[in-house]
């Protein structure tokens, strides 16, 4: 389906031409005209199909419809960088559009949360927001939300992960009822469904099935030891192809550990952390955007926060603990029909894991030999790796019974 077939306005279909959108994703084919209709929604639907444009694009022709400077669209989103993400979305359209949006975040300084706070109270049209730094703002003063018309929960699944689950309840309690409710998410677990039952009234349900990895995606594996995985990535990245990479790692003592031991190499490299705040975490994403950084260490995080195009190499320091983590995160590299590879490590620990990645893809991913002067890894045998150290064998001591006392 085409996007002039929505019949969206002129300006946001200018708007459309002018940014070369012609084909639409299957979540925004399916979406659209139920956001139109003003009905509710809970849909599935993974990182990179296209789920943002979805909702902002209806949204964005309401306003442009109807112009106002009132607070019409409040979005909720797990992380700053999400946040700022959509933001950056909504103001390539704004040109056209007309629409005035912030992104409310915390870990800023005096004069950002100032601004947030001025730009809330002006009736700024679309809030993209953590809840954490968006309920700061609500008891700190008095915001008119008299007229919101769209609440959007984006990534619903990673909030109520993180703790959000009574922050976002709190939130809706000061907003209309009578309002418009969107939620995405990556996963379905039962506790969205919960929430779904709790803000969502008589929604239509949209479920695009998790694809796999795009074909474009070169997928390997090597099994190590983990006292072999930091000689290996050096390895790996000596290899000039590789000169925008990603590495996923499950801890962030990991992710600063492996950033030293990188650096010390001479790779130009930052580790991606929660320790840093929000000016040194939009300077290392924008020296990466810029090929300014070659490699990007960080956790699952920015597994569903980068849509960058020309990632070259995922690593997968680590198995991630689920198996549609690992979509998320190689889905980062061979983006609009590009090319790329995703290296995965396995350790002894992690076969049950992996195994499990490669049943919901469908695809069992090769598992290379180490490069020459390494010593031979763990076997793959996930059946009968239990994710447990086994414990050493002792051999037991014959039985001999007792001499009777005297």
């Amino acid at each position: 389906m085409k996007f002039d077939e929505f019949g969206f306005g002129p300006a946001l279909s200018e708007g459309l031409d002018s940014m070369g959108f012609t084909e639409a994703t299957p979540i925004q084919e399916q979406t659209i005209p139920v956001i139109l209709q003003k009905s509710d929604l809970i849909a599935c639907a993974q990182t990179g199909t296209g789920k943002t444009a979805a909702y902002l694009l209806p949204i964005l022709h309401k306003i442009a419809d109807n112009p106002q400077e009132r607070v019409n669209t409040l979005i909720l989103v797990p992380t700053r960088e999400l946040a700022l993400q959509i933001d950056q979305q909504i103001m390539g359209l704004a040109y056209f559009t007309g629409a005035t949006s912030i992104a409310v975040y915390g870990g800023g300084d005096g004069m950002g949360y100032e601004q947030q706070k001025r730009a809330i109270r002006e009736g700024v049209n679309i809030i993209v927001a953590t809840p954490g730094r968006l309920l700061s703002h609500m008891s700190s003063g008095k915001f008119d939300f008299s007229h919101l018309q769209h609440l959007v929960l984006d990534e619903a699944d990673t909030m109520l992960d993180m703790g959000f689950y009574d922050d976002i309840l709190r939130i809706i309690s000061y907003l209309p009822e009578k309002r418009q409710s969107l939620l995405f998410s990556a996963t379905m677990p039962p506790k969205i469904r919960t929430l779904a039952k709790k803000i969502l009234h008589t929604p239509t349900e949209i479920n695009i099935a998790i694809s796999k990895p795009s074909e474009g995606i070169d997928q390997r594996a090597y099994m190590v030891y983990d006292d072999q995985k930091n000689a290996l990535i050096k390895e790996l990245l000596q290899d000039p192809r590789y000169s925008s990479v990603i590495v996923f790692a499950s801890k962030k003592d990991i992710v600063k550990t492996l950033a030293r031991e990188l650096g010390k190499k001479g790779l130009a490299v930052e580790g991606f952390h929660s320790d840093l705040d929000q000016s040194q975490r939009e300077a290392i994403m924008n020296k990466f955007r810029a090929r300014n950084l070659n490699v990007l260490i960080g956790t699952d995080v920015i597994s569903r926060g980068i849509d960058i195009v020309g990632i070259s190499l995922v690593v997968n320091y680590d198995v991630p603990p689920d198996p549609e983590d690992y979509v998320h995160r190689v889905g980062r590299t061979a983006r609009a029909e590009s090319t790329g590879t995703a290296i995965t490590f396995i350790n002894e620990r992690d076969q049950n894991r992996f195994a499990r990645i490669e049943k919901l893809i469908e695809y069992e991913i090769p598992k290379l030999p180490l490069p020459e002067g390494f010593t031979a890894g763990p076997a793959y045998n996930p059946r009968q790796s239990d994710g447990k150290r086994k414990k050493p064998f002792r051999k037991k001591k014959p039985f001999r019974p007792k001499r009777a006392s005297s």
